[in-house]
């Protein structure tokens, strides 16, 4: 395995790494934003319950969403570059040095 290749496999994990953190910060962010605000507001209305179970049901389709769209912009930025290399590999192929 050459030092390209190397180098190549240490971004995508970089890369690949860091989306995980994001999109496990937003999780969490996203699920106490909800808990305190459905708390927040149970506490003003004087609705025990009410609200911090809703806002807890619905921050989930709205974390999953968010997931997916992470994901999408990340794999959308590491592509171009496989695409890249690839696209090298294929000018020097069947050329003999």
């Amino acid at each position: 395995m050459s030092q390209s290749d190397t180098k190549g496999q240490n971004e995508f994990r970089a890369a690949v790494t860091m989306t995980v953190i994001w999109v496990a910060g937003l999780t969490l962010a996203l699920i106490f934003t909800a808990l305190l605000a459905g708390l927040w507001l149970d506490k003003i209305l004087n609705s025990r319950p009410i609200f911090t179970i809703a806002l807890a049901l619905v921050s989930i389709p709205v974390t999953l969403f968010l997931t997916f769209r992470v994901f999408r912009k990340a794999t959308a930025r590491i592509q171009p570059e496989i695409k890249k290399e690839i696209s090298e590999e294929e000018k020097h192929r069947g050329k003999d040095r």
